[in-house]
């Protein structure tokens, strides 16, 4: 026989015991714990994890507007450590920092751009391993006064062993580190590069001996919102980049009365020369060439010798130092050359009126030298050449640069 047949009470019945089993699973906005009352006073099992008991903080607060580039930005969590900073510029650049010892604190490891809108990005957990999390933004101030840096030699330029990389600054530095701390020079092969200032309007960068043939630098100023004197901001970022050329140095000896050419560490010429007469001996030292002219006025007046010459027209002339020194093509110094010194501190070589001879030892050395070659002058009776007068930093010791 089949099951027997249900009433229709029974299965009202057994519905209704259906509906209060689903309710009693629901909860159906019951308080916790209620239902039989054996659970009374207890949490329900299901209850919701705590909050992160880590704060993140940022400095400074979302929205603000003309900010200081220097000291104004600090992330920092309490009851917890930091985990992840990000701060990025309006680019997408990302700003690198320095996160503390201990994971509470973290601020930029350099100074941040003027006038311009940053994000921020923290994160930190507490001692449960729960996250917190907190974002803001900022804009930088616009400055009032600003300043650059013009340098030497030129971007992209090859140039002789000697030549340092040279900022002169538009107005004076009184923040030096902080500038100086903007300035990365980079070399391949890798050579340790010093900073040493003339002054506060004047750096200028060189390795401890001249530079190996070759190599490679490249410098990043970034010098945008570097707060170089109260109230007074950089507003450059420049990659700048040259070359070492060939290796050139040239020895004057004022007692002998030549030039030894040296390519590469050989002599591959000697030239009879004349430097400066009794009186007006040209300076001994190391100095740069900084300058090339197929011709040039020189004037007395100009470095204060008064009228005792003006030639409108010296041929091949190269300077080697701000107060007036060249290394020059002479038509004029008939035997001289080679026989005894007769110039005003300048170091003469023969050359032609016009220089068109090619083959005339000024035409020749003009030709076969670059910014930034090396010529030293030994055994003059006058004394050595200062090392801001040119570029002419390597008569300093590489310990006082330093310093």
């Amino acid at each position: 026989m089949g099951a027997r047949r249900r009433t229709g009470r029974q299965l009202a019945a057994l519905a209704l015991g259906v509906v209060l089993a689903v309710t009693a699973c629901g909860g159906g906005g019951a308080e916790p714990g209620a239902g039989d009352g054996k659970g009374e006073g207890k949490p329900a099992a299901a209850a919701v994890s705590k909050q992160s008991e880590a704060v993140v903080s940022i400095a400074p607060e979302d929205g603000a507007e003309d900010v200081k580039t220097t000291g104004a930005l600090k992330v920092s969590a309490a009851k917890g450590k930091l985990t992840e900073v990000v701060v990025r510029d309006a680019d997408g650049g990302k700003i690198d920092g320095e996160l503390s010892a201990d994971k509470t604190t973290w601020t930029p490891s350099t100074h941040l751009a003027a006038a311009t809108k940053y994000t921020v990005h923290a994160v930190a957990k507490d001692a449960e391993g729960r996250t917190a999390a907190e974002d803001a933004d900022f804009t930088t101030l616009t400055p009032k006064n600003t300043f650059i840096g013009n340098f030497t030699p030129e971007d992209g330029s090859t140039v002789g062993v000697g030549m340092p990389f040279s900022l002169r600054f538009t107005r004076g530095i009184t923040n030096p580190e902080d500038v100086e701390k903007a300035i990365r020079i980079t070399t391949e092969p890798a050579v340790e590069v010093a900073g040493h200032w003339f002054g506060n309007d004047r750096l200028d960068f060189r390795p401890e001996h001249y530079w190996k043939a070759g190599t490679k630098v490249t410098v990043d100023l970034n010098l945008d919102g570097v707060e170089g004197r109260p109230g007074v901001y950089g507003k450059q970022s420049k990659k700048v980049s040259f070359t070492i050329g060939r290796s050139q140095v040239s020895v004057v000896d004022a007692k002998k009365h030549t030039m030894k050419v040296k390519r590469d560490g050989k002599v591959i010429k000697t030239i009879p020369v004349t430097t400066g007469a009794p009186g007006t001996e040209t300076w001994n030292g190391q100095m740069v060439i900084t300058e090339r002219l197929k011709v040039t006025r020189m004037n007395g007046e100009t470095v204060g010798f008064g009228g005792e010459y003006d030639i409108k027209d010296v041929p091949h002339a190269m300077r080697l130092s701000t107060s007036g020194t060249f290394i020059h093509g002479n038509y004029w110094g008939g035997d001289a050359f080679g026989n005894y010194n007769a110039s005003h501190g300048c170091i003469g070589l023969r050359d032609t009126r016009g220089g068109w001879d090619k083959k005339a030892p000024g035409a020749w050395f003009f030709d076969n030298s670059m910014i930034g070659d090396v010529v030293v002058v030994k055994n003059s009776k006058d004394a050595t050449i200062a090392p801001d007068n040119g570029l002419n930093g390597w008569n300093m010791s590489w310990e006082k640069w330093k310093a």
